[in-house]
This record gives C-alpha cells, structure tokens and sequence, in this order.
C-alpha cells in the first residue's frame, strides 16, 4: 500500500487501515473512551464482557497518528468524520456500535480496577486520611511531618489528629503523598474506561447527555409549556396552551354574568338549576362541586348590586317625650 508522496506501509498497517475504514462505513456510532491506567488485562475483560451481553461493539485501539490519518481519508467522502478526527487526544480509543450507546457505556464503566496512587498521577477522586490511629510505628513519624500532618504516640503507635487531605480530584499526586499512602496499604482509586464523547455520525456529543430519558424530556416540555401558558395568559395572548385556560375563565364569567340577569345559555342551566336547587343534588348551602366556582365568582357581583340600606325619616317626636 502507499501514498500520494510514493510512502509505502506494512501489511499489519494496511490490515488496520481496512478495519478501521469498515468500521467507518458499518457502524453508526462511535464512543471515544479515555484508557488512562487501563492495562491490557482489564482490556480483555470488556471485550469479553461485550461478546457476553451480544452486543453489537468494537473495541479499537492504536496510534492517534494512525486513526487520525485513516479518518481523514474517510472525511473526504464524508465531512463530519473531521469533528471525530479532531476530538481524537491524548491516551483515548474508539468503540464502534450500532446499539444504543448508553448500554454500551454502562458496559465499558462498570469494569473497575481498585489501584493505588502513583506519584504524578492525576487523582481521579478526593482522597482522605482519616484521624485515628495508623497502626504505624514511632519510626516513621518523618512521613508524616514531611506533609505537616499533626500526630501523637498513643500505645506505641502513630495517631493522626484530625483529618487531612492527601490528594484532590483533578490534581496530581505528590511522591510523599504517595509514599505514605503506599505504606499505609491505602488504595483509594478505582481505574476503568471512561466515555468522553460520542460521534452520532454528524458530530460530537457530550456524554451526559445520555442520562437523558423520556421522563426528563416530557418533564422538560410539560415545565415549557406551563411557561408559555403564563405568559399567554398575562398578557391576553391566545397562544396554543393558554387557549384552554382562556375558555374556561371566559366560561366562567359567562356563568356568573347569567346568575344576577335574565340572560342565559344552555350550558350554564345546570350550574344555575345546581345553584337554585341544592337539596336535589346532595347538596346543603350552595349547591354542588359544579357550582361553586360560578357560585363564588357570582357573589362579589351580587354584594355590589345590592342598594344601601334607605334611612329612617325623622318625623320630629320620639318615644319617650
């Protein structure tokens, strides 16, 4: 095989190009996953893992040169595979499914490895050292002193006496750090796969966005919807999930309109009859659950329309004169 510029690649080179190429053109999805402190061991056990659960899933591993250069062959026919090329980093790999890629990433990040820390190693998790003894002789007080770590001599051994921070998420690990966590037998980080992204064939998405379910999005929907019926109805705005809410307060004065007039419709009888005539509906004072809404909003209307009591005239003699 070669190239434009007359370079020729071994067969083992080739063989990788046409894997990677096909998997390019069979299978839709790609999870890119970080392998940072993965070995080859735990490699093998999430390949047999995906074989086990019959799942439709490729692992691949290799050069990023490699993969970046194969990618951008396969970009000429199809563009988008550059935003993939272009997230392709540091110590990463490449997983390709036709599957819903949330199974396959509760596959990938359920096999862990328990590790202890290594000096210079990004800490993938805040790591405590607790107060209370160590079990650790007098001798080896330096360790401690070296991080400023308050201690006692309590029967014989070492006793921290108050909780101190050895390593922090995020940030690297220092070699005392390490050392005494070694001597301590602490092994404080759990090693795996992790899923940084996911190519759906038009471009990278954020893995959190497969925590997503329905429930969240018809939540989400359900809160925008009430939103926007809010601002339909404060402004007077006839917007489609207002219209509802709309009709049933324009039903409701009509309702109430007809109770101190004449004026009245077929639909508000009932409420009417219910309002008139309690008794026949199991009702005491008032009426049934049907009325009393238009019932409620009546009465201030029938409390305005009542005239002032009239004044006694005052005929110029009293009761006792």
């Amino acid at each position: 095989m070669g190239d434009e510029g007359g370079r020729t690649y071994s067969d083992k080179k080739v063989a990788y190009a046409s894997r990677l190429e096909n998997l390019l053109a069979t299978l839709p999805n790609v999870l890119l996953i970080s392998a940072d402190n993965v070995g080859s061991q735990q490699m093998h056990i999430v390949r047999a893992e995906l074989r086990k659960e019959g799942q439709k899933a490729e692992v691949l591993m290799g050069k990023n040169t490699m993969i970046k250069f194969v990618i951008r062959r396969a970009a000429g026919a199809k563009p988008s595979f550059n935003k993939l090329a272009d997230a392709i980093k540091l110590n990463v790999g490449l997983v390709f499914t036709d599957c819903e890629p949330k199974k396959i990433r509760e596959i990938l990040e359920k096999n862990k490895v328990v590790a202890g820390a290594k000096a210079g190693a990004i800490a993938p998790t805040d790591v405590f050292l607790e107060a209370g003894p160590t079990g650790m002789e007098p001798a080896q007080t330096g360790f401690f002193q070296a991080l400023g770590i308050a201690t006692k001599i309590t029967k014989g051994t070492i006793e921290v006496i108050k909780q101190v921070s050895l390593a922090k998420m995020g940030e690297k690990v220092g070699p005392s750090e390490a050392a005494l966590m070694t001597k301590m037998g602490m092994k404080p980080f759990l090693y795996g796969l992790k899923v940084i992204g996911v190519f759906d064939g038009e471009g990278m998405i954020d893995p959190a966005v497969l925590d997503i379910d329905d429930d969240d999005i018809r939540a989400c929907f359900k809160e925008a919807m009430g939103r926007v019926a809010a601002v339909g109805l404060k402004i007077g705005y006839p917007v489609a999930p207002a219209v509802p809410h709309m009709v049933a307060n324009a039903f409701r004065n009509l309702v109430a309109l007809t109770l101190d007039t004449e004026i009245t419709f077929k639909e508000a009888e009932d409420i009417k009859d219910r309002i008139a005539n309690p008794d026949k509906y199991g009702g005491g004072g008032g009426g049934g659950g049907a009325a009393a809404p238009a019932a409620a909003a009546a009465a201030p209307a029938k409390a305005a329309a009542a005239p002032p009591p009239e004044e006694e005239e005052d005929m110029g003699f009293s009761l006792f004169d």
